[in-house]
């Protein structure tokens, strides 16, 4: 006959075994295998006060973050109500069934208080990259660097045009991303183009429609080492292209001070491929440059252009087609000129009696009565970007790992649900784009990983 369950407990007391219960093959509990956090306690040590009741644990409320990041709980509401039902959650926060969970606010003040001013997040994101290293999930031989839009947390009605001077009132009523926005400017003179609309919420979010309609966003910028996709540091930037590969320089400094990898080479779609980057990839870091090349000198109306052209770096001119030579000066001055433009670019001219008496003429400068010719300061190192892209490895092997960086922000916005911000502020976003790639490390050490670590304590890097 049909069965039927009992209201009521019959045992009043129970032998529970939390450990028991989560199984070997657990995603937290392989995480938790590869976390350490012996040295936070030391490091938080100055910014907790040594009298008064005792806060919450800061390794509680970090492992807690650690769960909400791997599996998507983007509500600090809502996953401590998960963490309080999920006997997994509870078992990797190290809480017993009776245990009482720290209040959602709490994460607030810790965020924007000690945990910001600590920069801990940046302090534990090290520790799981150094883990990746020591676990050999990292080979330094090739890396590759990307950047993606994320939504901001703002709303669009609540912006004014670019040019519109803006009351932000007095300094106590502003909230914390205007006050951040408000110093920055004051620490950073230089002069920047304005944007079309500024965000009365959050003012460091750019309003850009580079991948679509346009929205207020911020941009991640992320490093991969391409043998495991594990992701070596992230950079916040607002959603300017031009700040997005200017980070390049940023994350490979941190990353060869922070764990003295530098690779052979270095990845990138073509908005890397600017001469200022191939410059400092060749001449400063000895780094291959893969990336295809931010070339406009190529012309389609069929006159010359500039490959037409002979460049002699002995003699330090170039050779027209007709022969004729092109210059960066055709006499001497007193103080000697570098000829070096705002652009970093060298002008080289032809005379412009060559040019009236040339044949060629019309194929050459239609339009104007002499030619000339704008060469980088960095055209050496484009010219060894143009070379690396005819190879072997590139065609057939860099255009492919150049995929992987993308393959993150595809697993970042769909699978981890991480496709809109919910701090405000250049430095709220930056601990949650280090919150999120420390989940995908984590979830990624676990799943290649699969024998247990050393029970050796592991020594923080130094940041």
């Amino acid at each position: 006959m049909m069965g039927r369950q009992a209201a009521a407990q019959n045992e009043l007391f129970y032998e529970f075994n939390l450990e028991q219960h989560i199984p070997a093959n657990h995603l937290l509990r392989q995480i938790d295998k590869f976390l350490n956090f012996d040295q936070i306690r030391q490091h938080l040590e100055s910014f907790y006060s040594h009298t008064g009741r005792p806060s919450v644990d800061p390794e509680l409320m970090i492992r807690m973050l650690i769960v909400g990041y791997c599996y998507g709980i983007r509500s600090e509401r809502r996953l401590c109500e998960e963490i309080n039902f999920n006997l997994a959650y509870r078992w990797f926060c190290h809480l017993g069934l009776e245990d009482e969970l720290p209040d959602h606010s709490t994460f607030s003040k810790n965020r924007h208080g000690r945990f910001r001013e600590s920069n801990i997040f940046r302090y534990v994101f090290n520790t799981v990259v150094q883990r990746c290293i020591e676990q050999g999930l990292v080979k330094g031989e090739g890396f590759a660097i990307d950047a993606s839009l994320v939504k901001a947390d703002v709303n669009r009605q609540r912006a004014v045009r670019g040019t519109e001077v803006i009351d932000w009132g007095p300094t106590k009523q502003q909230s914390r991303p205007v006050r951040e926005y408000l110093k920055a400017l004051d620490e950073d003179q230089t002069i920047k183009t304005k944007p079309k609309s500024i965000s009365l919420t959050d003012p460091t979010a750019r309003w850009t429609a580079a991948k679509g309609p346009a929205i207020f966003a911020y941009s991640t910028n992320i490093m991969i080492d391409v043998e495991h996709s594990i992701i070596l540091d992230v950079e916040a930037t607002p959603g300017f292209r031009s700040d997005e590969v200017q980070s390049t320089k940023t994350l490979l400094e941190r990353i060869e001070t922070n764990y003295q990898i530098k690779p052979k080479r270095l990845m990138g779609d073509t908005a890397y491929g600017c001469a200022d980057i191939l410059g400092y990839l060749v001449n400063e870091k000895n780094i291959e440059p893969h990336v295809p090349i931010w070339e406009k000198s190529k012309r389609d109306d069929g006159t010359y252009s500039v490959t037409d052209f002979v460049w002699d770096e002995k003699e330090d001119h170039y050779l027209c087609p007709s022969g004729k030579l092109l210059r960066r000066s055709r006499r001497k001055f007193k103080i000697p000129r570098s000829g070096i433009t705002k652009a970093n670019t060298i002008i080289y001219r032809a005379s412009k009696h060559d040019c009236d008496t040339c044949e060629d003429k019309p194929r050459c400068c239609p339009n104007t009565d002499h030619r000339k010719i704008a060469r980088s300061i960095h055209e050496a190192a484009r010219d060894v970007a143009r070379a690396i892209n005819q190879s072997d490895i590139y065609i057939n092997k860099t255009f492919h790992e150049r995929k992987k960086v993308e393959m993150q922000f595809a697993h970042m916005k769909r699978n981890l649900n991480f496709d809109r911000l919910r701090l405000r502020g250049i430095k709220g976003v930056s601990d949650e784009f280090l919150l999120i790639a420390m989940a995908q490390n984590l979830r990624k050490m676990a799943r290649l990983c699969e024998q247990p670590p050393p029970t050796d304590s592991i020594a923080m890097p130094v940041t």
